[in-house]
């Protein structure tokens, strides 16, 4: 028989992590930001490393959020460039057995069409707004929103 220890698990109150956050410079009513340098985590890592590490997943997230910036300019919202864009999204979705289609870019608003698993699926919408549409902004932020088409 084996001894399993039990790990005790510290939930923390929003309170608690809205002072994490504002001790990390990550305070979300703040306007300056300070993003930490990969020596700057180094150094933090050596005598807080749960603060390092949160940093630096929190900074991962926010640069993944970036638009993706050409010589200074948001490209041109494509049809060929979008596709592209989309393959990424579709990538996420294949691991499930999802799928989606290009429908349709009316102005501002992305027009798709999801498919296999995702049909039916009560998560659809979600993974539409938290997977597809952060991608398709991440790259092309003059995109609204984006909706299935059925």
């Amino acid at each position: 028989m084996t001894n399993h220890k039990t790990i005790p698990i510290h939930r923390f109150s929003a309170e608690e992590i809205a002072a994490r956050d504002n001790e990390m410079g990550l305070d979300a009513n703040s306007e300056q930001v300070h993003w930490y340098s990969e020596d700057e985590l180094d150094a933090l890592e050596e005598h807080d490393p749960l603060l390092a590490t949160r940093i630096a997943q929190r900074q991962a997230r926010i640069d993944k959020l970036r638009p993706y910036i050409v010589n200074g300019q948001t490209p041109p919202l494509t049809e060929t460039a979008l596709i592209a864009v989309l393959e990424e999204a579709r990538q996420i979705l294949l691991r499930d057995g999802g799928d989606l289609e290009l429908v349709a870019i009316q102005g501002t608003v992305v027009r798709v069409r999801l498919k296999g698993a995702c049909v039916g699926c009560p998560n659809s919408m979600l993974d539409l707004k938290n997977v597809v549409e952060k991608i398709v902004r991440r790259t092309f932020p003059q995109v609204t929103e984006v909706q299935n088409t059925y």
